[in-house]
């Protein structure tokens, strides 16, 4: 497909509200993205770690995601809505109920849709609910990626992020293996987690990275250099947990007087705020509710002005 972006975005400034001109390749245009030059997305996808664990379990950044969910069907079902609700990319990764989420995937949506695209995940060793533990060894990932291919049922994965880095091990090895898989024709585009900007270029050094996947939402913001280095490169930012709003979530608080304003929820007026902040941003919300994936879904549709922007950033986390 042929992207018919500008040349040029506007990034704000979470600061100030202001917006600094930013030269920025080709890979926005409206409510799309094009991931590595070449995957158009809509610019809303669709988190799956949260269909792992049953009923009661904990969510968010506690949630053990650990098992397969206790109403498969009803997992399957939500996963279609989200592909027949115009999501077309789905986020999910090996350590997430120890593959069961990927096998959950595939069984919704294999064979998958022209324009579908899957990004997962490999890195992390699960010895335990609790237990998220870095492993780069490059045979590991190697490894990994093979099982992935497998359980998503598919020959290329589309994209394919480093979990975490492993100090451990160097970097040049870690993305040296997904580079070889790239090479191979079994991985698309490369992309990473939880990283800095020095990391990504570091990485970038030994192969094209497509897309960073970092903690990032109004009330956590510690990856705002992240956000502005991958939008002057063209690199697609993946916010997890993009919905948390700590203080911004005040019933009388100014996120919920926008979203008034708007006519909208706080959550899609949160989504609505990442979209403004970068042209490369592409939120990851998860959910088991049909009706709240309908709602986040249709914050792609939500413009903030300049102010309603500024007002909503100006409160601290």
């Amino acid at each position: 497909m042929t992207n018919t972006a500008v040349n040029t975005h506007t990034t704000a400034n979470t600061t100030t509200g202001t917006t600094d001109a930013a030269a920025t390749p080709d890979t926005a245009t409206g409510d799309r993205l094009l991931i590595g030059g070449d995957l158009p997305v809509r610019r809303i996808g669709f988190g799956a770690m949260r269909l792992a664990d049953g009923p009661g379990a904990p969510t968010g950044a506690q949630a053990p995601v650990w098992t397969a969910p206790a109403d498969r069907a009803a997992a399957v079902a939500l996963l279609r809505r989200a592909v027949e609700a115009g999501v077309d990319l789905i986020d999910t990764a090996d350590a997430y109920a120890l593959g069961a989420n990927e096998e959950l995937v595939a069984e919704a949506l294999s064979p998958y849709r022209d324009g579908v695209v899957v990004a997962t995940k490999v890195g992390v060793v699960r010895s335990g609910p609790t237990e998220w533990v870095p492993l780069g060894h490059p045979a590991y990932l190697r490894q990994q990626a093979e099982l992935s291919l497998r359980r998503l049922r598919v020959d290329r994965i589309d994209l394919l992020h480093l979990h975490r880095i492993d100090p451990a091990y160097p970097l040049e090895d870690q993305i040296g293996a997904l580079r070889q898989l790239q090479e191979e024709g079994k991985v698309r585009h490369i992309g990473l987690s939880e990283v800095t900007v020095e990391q990504i270029r570091e990485a970038s050094r030994i192969a094209p990275i497509a897309s960073v996947q970092n903690l990032y939402n109004l009330a956590t913001r510690d990856h705002e250099e992240v956000v502005d280095h991958t939008a002057e490169r063209g690199i697609a930012f993946l916010p997890f947990f993009p919905i948390a709003m700590g203080a911004h979530a005040a019933p009388d608080g100014p996120l919920a007087a926008v979203a008034r304003e708007l006519g909208a929820t706080p959550a899609q007026t949160a989504l609505a705020w990442l979209l403004r902040r970068s042209p490369t941003m592409l939120p990851i919300p998860g959910t088991t509710s049909a009706a709240h994936l309908v709602e986040n879904v249709a914050a792609a549709r939500l413009a903030l002005t300049e102010e309603q922007f500024a007002r909503i950033a100006a409160v601290s986390s």
